[in-house]
């Protein structure tokens, strides 16, 4: 991503990356970068929360506007949780939950085959189950 960002930049179109990987991208030097301090595979925001969504989005957009030199980064005001750090929380498997993430992988594998005995290619996301 950093360096198609560049090469985007190099001709002409303004670029700018979200994402949760500071160590990584912040060394590729790309042109714009808004870091959020989120689980990977989340760069803006939880899922489901628009309003966190749109106020890391209208960020973006700002620095997009505003950055006057490459290599700028920007880390979000957005947090992932008010009470904890979501690192102590975020699919963390202990006595308390294990039954439940168990039972909830075998329904995932069932819906899987059954999705897929009727030629679908992808089974619905958890969220819809």
């Amino acid at each position: 991503m950093s360096l198609v960002a560049r090469h985007l930049e190099e001709n002409g179109l303004p670029t700018l990356v979200i994402g949760s990987a500071y160590d990584i991208v912040s060394h590729c030097g790309i042109p714009r970068y808004l870091y959020t301090d989120f689980p990977l595979g989340n760069p803006c925001g939880k899922p489901y929360d628009n309003e966190m969504q749109m106020e890391i989005i209208y960020q973006a957009i700002s620095l997009l506007e505003e950055a006057s030199e490459g290599n700028t980064i920007l880390r979000s005001e957005c947090t992932w949780s008010e009470e904890n750090s979501w690192r102590d929380e975020y699919l963390h498997v202990n006595e308390s939950n294990r039954a439940e993430l168990a039972r909830l992988g075998e329904a995932r594998r069932r819906e899987q085959i059954q999705e897929k005995s009727v030629g679908s290619k992808r089974a619905p996301m958890i969220s819809q189950m």
